[in-house]
């Protein structure tokens, strides 16, 4: 058992930070998705991803998200992005082998943390329906929504 506990760990050493966010099933256009995270090193060079884990309950081939990260220094960047999620048949994408599915969404590659402090990170879904243009209510099929830190290579 402790074997296969270090040949996880070993699988998953570029992981600098890794923390998901519970929703009740459905995200709400109202809810704000926070990470905040301490970062010391500004030399090296990161890759930032999103992970959306959803159910056969979404109904769309896409989502939009709004990010907004805060930098120690009070610096706000903000990022509207558009990834896909299914097929155009429906089939989801991402990885698993039920109908919760986890898809891991580029969100800024070759990243420099500029200053050493703690950084906070809210996202939003912005999805609207074809002709709106207040994001949906309420997005169903979102389980978790997760922010990842990884060093690149």
């Amino acid at each position: 058992m402790a074997l296969l506990l270090i040949s996880l760990q070993a699988c998953d050493n570029k992981r600098v930070f890794d923390e998901y966010a519970k929703t009740d099933g459905a995200w709400s256009a109202n809810d704000t998705i926070i990470f905040s995270f301490e970062q010391k090193d500004t030399l090296s060079l990161y890759n930032l991803f999103f992970n959306i884990r959803n159910n056969n309950d979404y109904p769309f081939n896409n989502i939009f998200l709004i990010s907004e990260m805060e930098t120690p220094v009070g610096k706000v960047e903000v990022d509207t992005l558009e990834y896909q999620m299914a097929l155009p048949d429906g089939t989801l994408l991402g990885n698993g082998f039920s109908d919760l599915k986890e898809s891991k969404l580029w969100y800024q590659q070759n990243y420099i943390f500029r200053k050493k402090g703690t950084y906070t990170l809210k996202i939003v879904q912005a999805l609207r329906e074809n002709g709106t243009v207040a994001p949906l209510p309420e997005l169903k099929g979102i389980t978790e929504v997760g922010f990842r830190i990884e060093k690149a290579k």
